[in-house]
């Protein structure tokens, strides 16, 4: 459960965008969206791969 300390007289506005920065950072979303579409291991294990071998790459290219 989230729960947003409001202080007094502080704007709903902000209050709400408090409370949408707490739940993005719990990764309530990415969660329910990666169990919707179900992937093979080796899926996930290739896509981590070249997502390590893109990151090496763009640090090689800064040097």
């Amino acid at each position: 459960m989230i729960i947003v300390q409001v202080k007094e007289g502080e704007n709903i506005e902000k209050a709400l965008k408090k409370f949408k920065r707490k739940f993005e950072k719990t990764g309530v979303v990415r969660e329910l969206r990666s169990r919707q579409a179900f992937q093979k291991p080796s899926v996930t294990n290739r896509k981590k791969m070249m997502k390590a071998i893109y990151v090496q790459q763009l640090r090689a290219n800064e040097e």
